[in-house]
């Protein structure tokens, strides 16, 4: 049995940014190491209450990913409480990707 995370923030540090947005997947670099969402994509939502949005540190590898322990989905308004800097691009349409170019700024990927 894996053992349980410790997330950088604790659940009553996470404040009300978002208004029921919807779940999102994102990698244990952002919610237990508190990296930075370095790219971040919007898919078509994969089922009722999916937001679409997946957020990544940037740094993980496939071999990282393929392990099912390494990410989880959480709340969107969790994930915007983890790195605000996501907040500006939370209503892109599907299909949209950011990279990271900022303190605060993230720019278009052409996909």
């Amino acid at each position: 049995m894996p053992q349980s995370k410790r997330f950088k923030l604790r659940p009553e540090d996470i404040a009300p940014l978002l208004e029921a947005a919807g779940w999102c997947l994102a990698t244990d670099r952002i919610m237990v190491d508190g990296a930075r969402v370095g790219y971040m994509s919007r898919e078509t939502p994969e089922s009722g209450g999916d937001s679409g949005w997946r957020f990544f540190a940037g740094d993980e590898s496939d071999e990282y990913m393929r392990n099912t322990h390494n990410h989880g989905v959480y709340e969107l308004n969790t994930v915007a409480n983890y790195d605000p800097a996501v907040l500006p691009y939370l209503s892109s349409p599907p299909g949209s990707a950011f990279d990271r170019v900022g303190e605060r700024e993230f720019t278009p990927v052409v996909r």
